[in-house]
């Protein structure tokens, strides 16, 4: 063995010296940033949970009433409490970023001791939702306490106010007073939860970037905010219904329209709107019906418009931060997603998976990691779906592409397409070209998967795939010098038929890296559910059907999300506020003063049309000279005809080496058939094997393959000897 061996960790391999330090001053401007962020935001949250409480509440209205005469008046004054901390934290994340850069996560050096991590450490695992780590367990608690707490103050303060006056109130007025104040208060937690609601939904959201919770891990606590938020907007209304019953005008109550004061109607319509997403997204249905879900969620337009008309401007002020944020990054996507991405190749694997290869600039950035949205023109003009990448940034600067299984209507019609123009001369017929827009990427900012030196990948089915980039990136790595922490790598790839198996050696591993074999210790066992033995044809080779459509002259994937220019997104972003800001000033100077506008629900429709406008024109002329900045630079690149290229090592001693090297790949790995991983052995082997080591588990596949390995991880981590690793759990499954 070399100096590279597997005895001594790759992160001091060659070219590792060449990492510099971050300095001093760089370092104490991170700190500085971040204190700042959790100081701004645990005030932000403070506020929030104590606002129920009488002396915060009358601390506040002091507050509106000191700042109502100002330029913005109390919409302002509510704005700046509630909806400013998240604007100014997203201000300082782009900071924090742009002092960042390309951050050196290899500079981090692996723990002498493992130690827990509550954001790994699975607690709850067979519950409805799903698994939860110890983090997310927290932040749960944080949210029903929060429920509970504001619910207890507000039910106090009403019944203090009925003890006033309980002998000049009737029962029917006491019952109608509880009934609409509770009504009244549960649409103002709801409100509250609204503020965090849209947060995770903004894919390439600053936010997300700076805390590193890739979108499909955000998306989760979007699913549980909007169950909480629904449930409280649905007592709101349930409550006041009930009221109007009583009272004997339900039908006119329901219908009313005011100009001072709340538009009933337009809660009603907005109510309806948010009832309709909320009943299609259940998970029944959503797995059944997922294009009824996906059409029904897009009616959170009509949600948002005609709370605002519902509430006015002040009140939806309170959650309007989050809503700001969203906005900007749909914008931004919707610009992203315009333009066609030429498919390099397409290929149609024996085993019904699709592999796709789509062209992209040198200067987007992506990681093994993350994910994009592929929408195909030809098969529907509405349809997004979610892939994770099977390449790593390292394979090649100007492509990236995916795997798709082909598993319901959408994928068999591409697959269909795609078998059908490798059977025609695309020359001849270019209308068989398949027209290609995508989203993203969008994933960790900081490829985790380089935070362990020991991994265990677990997969189910096309779960591989993103482990077929990990594997890529980290043999490119190592085969480059580049600083890269894995040297212990086991992967465990559960399959229901063996037709599935050369999914694995799409990477030719020993050409990415020679002699990988003497760096890397890789072990991989494949279990084969469905077959009790290896077919008779196994070991032959099954050639893919390949097809190239043709090239435009616009082809690449924009930059525009995911990990983009932090420059220009920090522009976009600081650029939209500040006109938003300017809009509304503008909008209160010349009209709404001068012509005395007091209707909540026109200054609320206002005030969402200065949020859009703001996206729009100020963020879409940023965006307009991002896009100019991004065809200059994709001008100077290298030529098309020159962007995919293998290179071929001449070196006689690698070819003399490979038969070895493969040997000791085939001897290292294992196929079992006719059963299923058994976790509890795995793990345990593992513990004796690695000893006292952090070992970073991901799991890419269906929930149950999540909670089976979560329920193991959590039980060798609570029974662990002093001996043994402490093992932390990653999933990368993409659920909706």
């Amino acid at each position: 063995m070399d100096e590279n061996s597997v005895e001594r960790p790759l992160l001091l391999s060659r070219g590792a010296e060449r990492v510099k330090k971050t300095p001093l001053f760089v370092s104490w401007a991170k700190w500085i940033l971040k204190f700042v962020i959790w100081v701004i935001f645990l005030a932000w949250v403070a506020l929030i949970f104590f606002i129920p409480a009488q002396f915060v509440n009358e601390a506040f209205e002091k507050w509106a009433q000191l700042t109502s005469g100002t330029v913005f008046g109390i919409t302002g004054s509510i704005f700046l409490v509630f909806s400013g901390p998240v604007l100014i934290i997203a201000f300082l994340s782009i900071a924090y970023l742009l002092i960042s850069g390309e951050e050196e996560l290899h500079e981090r050096k692996a723990s002498t001791k493992p130690r827990f991590r509550l954001w790994t450490f699975p607690v709850l695992v067979d519950g409805p939702f799903g698994v939860v780590s110890a983090t997310e367990l927290i932040g749960i608690v944080l949210f029903v306490v929060y429920v509970i707490w504001a619910v207890y103050a507000y039910t106090t303060q009403i019944l203090s106010a009925i003890s006033q006056f309980q002998f000049q109130l009737t029962l029917k007025q006491k019952s109608l007073f509880i009934l609409e104040s509770l009504g009244l208060r549960f649409g103002t937690i709801g409100l509250y939860c609204l503020a965090f609601l849209f947060l995770p939904v903004a894919r390439g959201s600053v936010l997300l970037r700076l805390i590193d919770i890739p979108f499909e891990h955000a998306t989760r606590y979007h699913v549980w905010l909007g169950h909480l938020t629904m449930l409280l907007f649905t007592l709101h209304g349930l409550f006041y219904i009930i009221a109007w019953t009583i009272e004997g005008d339900l039908l006119q109550e329901i219908l009313e329209w005011k100009d001072i004061g709340v538009a009933n109607l337009a809660g009603v319509i907005s109510l309806a709107a948010g009832l309709l997403m909320w009943m299609t997204s259940l998970h029944p249905v959503r797995k059944q019906k997922f294009e009824l879900f996906f059409y029904t969620h897009q009616l959170y337009v009509i949600f948002v418009v005609f709370l605002a008309l519902h509430v006015g401007e002040f009140v939806f002020s309170i959650a309007a931060g989050g809503i700001f944020l969203f906005i900007l990054d749909r914008f931004l996507r919707f610009c992203q997603s315009r333009r066609t991405v030429d498919i390099i190749s397409a290929k149609c694997l024996p085993c019904g998976t699709v592999e796709l290869m789509f062209s992209k600039p040198g200067n987007l950035r992506y990681n093994a990691l993350s994910f994009i949205f592929l929408q195909v023109r030809e098969l529907s003009w509405l349809q997004w779906h979610p892939f994770s990448v099977s390449s790593s940034p390292l394979d090649g600067k100007y492509h990236l592409s995916v795997l798709i299984k082909v598993l319901g209507e959408w994928t068999e019609k591409l697959r269909g397409n795609i078998m059908n123009s490798s059977e025609v001369d695309l020359h001849l017929q270019p209308q068989t070209k398949i027209t290609a827009f995508v989203e993203g990427p969008y994933g960790h900012e900081l490829p985790y998967h380089l935070m362990y030196e020991n991994l265990i990948l677990v997969a189910g089915g096309i779960g591989i795939s993103p482990f077929l980039a990990i594997l890529s990136d980290i043999l490119h790595r190592t085969r480059e010098g580049k600083p890269c922490l894995p040297r212990n790598i086991l992967i465990v790839w559960a399959v229901k038929r063996s037709n599935e198996l050369p999914l694995l050696s799409t990477n030719d591993m020993e050409s990415i890296c020679p002699f990988f074999s003497d760096k890397l210790n890789l072990e991989i066992r494949i279990f084969v559910t469905r077959e009790s033995q290896p077919l008779l044809e196994e070991g032959q080779v099954h050639e893919a059907t390949n097809s190239f459509p043709p090239t435009s002259d616009s082809c690449s994937m924009s930059v525009l999300v995911g990990t983009g220019n932090n420059i220009w997104s920090g522009l976009y972003v600081i650029s939209s506020t500040l006109g938003f800001v300017i809009l509304i000033f503008l909008l209160d100077i010349f009209y709404i003063n001068p012509y005395d506008i007091s209707s909540w629900w026109y200054k609320g429709l206002l005030f969402v049309i200065c949020m859009l406008a703001s996206a729009f024109i100020f963020g879409g002329i940023v965006v307009g000279l991002w896009h100019l900045w991004e065809r200059q630079n994709a001008a100077k690149e290298v030529c098309k005809d020159n962007r995919i290229k293998v290179e071929k090592m001449q070196n006689n001693e690698i070819v003399a080496h490979k038969d070895s090297c493969q040997q000791k790949l085939a001897s290292s790995t294992n196929t079992y058939y006719g059963s299923r991983p058994n976790f509890k052995g795995i793990f345990g082997d593992i513990s004796e094997k690695w000893g006292c080591v952090d070992v970073g588990v991901i799991v890419c596949g269906p929930p149950t393959l999540q909670t089976s390995v979560a329920k193991e991880i959590r039980s060798h981590n609570i029974r662990r000897q002093r001996h043994h690793p402490i093992f932390h759990f990653n999933s990368h499954s993409f659920d909706l």
